[in-house]
Parts: C-alpha cells; sequence; structure tokens
C-alpha cells in the first residue's frame, strides 16, 4: 500500500505538464536559476581543482561559486515577515540595469570608436566601451576626451604597452585630432540621461514598488512562506553529503516500484 502511494505520487500530474512545459515554469524561477548555476559551478570548479594546469582557474570559478551560493541564501529571508517582501524590491534593479546597459553601450562604443584608431587588444577595447562609461556614472571623468587634461605619457602611442591605453589619432601637434566639442557633448547627453534621468527613474520604481509592498506585506509574506516551506518539504531531509543516501533509496524504491509494477501485470495476464 506504502509503494502504490508512493508511485501514484511520483507520477502524479494534476495539471497534465509535459516535460518541457514543468522545465520551462522551473526556469522562471529567479531562485531555481541560482540553484542550477551554482551546482554547475560547483561541479565545474571541483573538477578543476582535481587537476594541475587548472588548479587556479578552479578556484576562481569556486569564489564566483561562492557569490552565487551567497546571493541563494536570500531566500531564506522570504520566511521574515519584516525582510521577505523587501526581497522583491531587488528585482526592479534587472529592469534599470537593463536600460543602463543601453547608455553605456551607446556612448561608450560611440566615445570608443572616435578616440581610438585600430586598436587590436580586446582588453582594452572592452574597458573602453564598458568599463569606463560605467565608471562615468559614478564620477571617475575620463581625461582623453579633453585637450586640456590630456597626457601623452599616460597612454601608448602604437598600442604595444600592455600597461596603457593606445593614444587618441594626434594631430601634428602632438594633441587629439578628434573634435573636442562633439565629445564633450556627448558626454554632458550621456550624464544627464545616466546620472539624472535612470537613477531618478530607479528612485521611483523602487518607491512604488515599496508603496505597492507596504500595502500588502501579510499577504505577500504568507504567500512567500507558504511557497519556502512547501519547498523545503518536498526534498530529502538529510543535507549535502549525505543527501546521496536520499537518492539511493530513491532509486531503491523505483526499482521495487517497477518489479511490483512488473509482477502486478503478470498476474493482470494471468487472471485475463
Amino acid at each position: 500500500s506504502l509503494n502504490l502511494r508512493f508511485l501514484f505520487q511520483l507520477f502524479y500530474d494534476p495539471d497534465n505538464l509535459r516535460l518541457y512545459e514543468k522545465v520551462k515554469v522551473y526556469v522562471q524561477e529567479l531562485w531555481n536559476i541560482l540553484d542550477i548555476l551554482s551546482i554547475l559551478l560547483f561541479c565545474i570548479g571541483l573538477v578543476f581543482r582535481l587537476t594541475t594546469k587548472l588548479f587556479y582557474p578552479g578556484k576562481i570559478i569556486l569564489c564566483i561559486d561562492f557569490v552565487v551560493f551567497c546571493l541563494r541564501l536570500m531566500a531564506i529571508f522570504t520566511i521574515s515577515q519584516t525582510l521577505g517582501p523587501k526581497i522583491i524590491i531587488m528585482m526592479d534593479i534587472f529592469f534599470f540595469m537593463f536600460l543602463l546597459s543601453i547608455w553605456v553601450m551607446a556612448y561608450g562604443v560611440a566615445k570608443q570608436g572616435i578616440l581610438i584608431q585600430n586598436d587590436n587588444r580586446l582588453d582594452w577595447i572592452i574597458r573602453g566601451a564598458v568599463y569606463e562609461p560605467y565608471l562615468i556614472i559614478f564620477g571617475n571623468f575620463p581625461e582623453n576626451i579633453d585637450n586640456a587634461g590630456f597626457n601623452i605619457n599616460s597612454c601608448s602611442m602604437n598600442g604595444t604597452d600592455p600597461m596603457k591605453p593606445k593614444c587618441p589619432v594626434l594631430n601634428e601637434n602632438q594633441m587629439p585630432a578628434f573634435p573636442e566639442w562633439l565629445t564633450i557633448i556627448m558626454l554632458c547627453v550621456y550624464l544627464l540621461f545616466a546620472n539624472i534621468l535612470l537613477l531618478n527613474l530607479l528612485i521611483a520604481i523602487f518607491n512604488y514598488t515599496f508603496q505597492e509592498i507596504h500595502e500588502n506585506t501579510d499577504r505577500i509574506w504568507k504567500f512567500q512562506r507558504y511557497q519556502l516551506i512547501k519547498e523545503y518539504h518536498s526534498r530529502p531531509s538529510p543535507p549535502p553529503p549525505f543527501i546521496i543516501v536520499s537518492h539511493i533509496k530513491f532509486m531503491r524504491n523505483l526499482v521495487c516500484l517497477r518489479s511490483l509494477c512488473n509482477s502486478f501485470c503478470y498476474y493482470i495476464n494471468i487472471a485475463k
């Protein structure tokens, strides 16, 4: 009776979902994505650490995996009536980062194309097109877009120095040949939209989400608490690495159920 009840619970599908639809529903949850990512990074890092050549890259992967595990721990705070509903506010940051990345890439690629010519170093290209525009939002203004702040000793003429960026296109006076007014206007427009409009939009989004959550705090907290309890109730009780015992028991039950089903079908055939 116990085995038949377990078999019914194992294959019972009240929503009539196929495997693809189940996987689609599973990956729609952010915490499930973090689970998959953390497990994959841990397995890759552990395999790398068992080799000699990839020992240090394995350490890097495990350090990144630690960050993912820490982010995954935020799901535990959903059981708190005070902190649980506030975690939803952090989801709005992804929408903001999407809008911010458009402006960062638009300004960074245009700036890099105007200032630098034929730089074949990928790391410095990414630094000039993505990293420097991102730092500009926090007040780190570049010096190579202004003739008054340009220093030829801070760059490499042919891009051969790995510790220095390539110099902009220079004229006969060893000064940048690009139109200074254009780069200044581009910087002002970028700061207007990135620092003023987008950051204030982020504050407005957070304020609106906080008010919506504050009005329904008790309902959101109860729903999140139910989801967390339901998730841990459906999982095996032993923690890793002792969870392998539960997996072995699960496989043993499957083998027993298969033999039970075969015997049941055999007796049905005899009865017929």
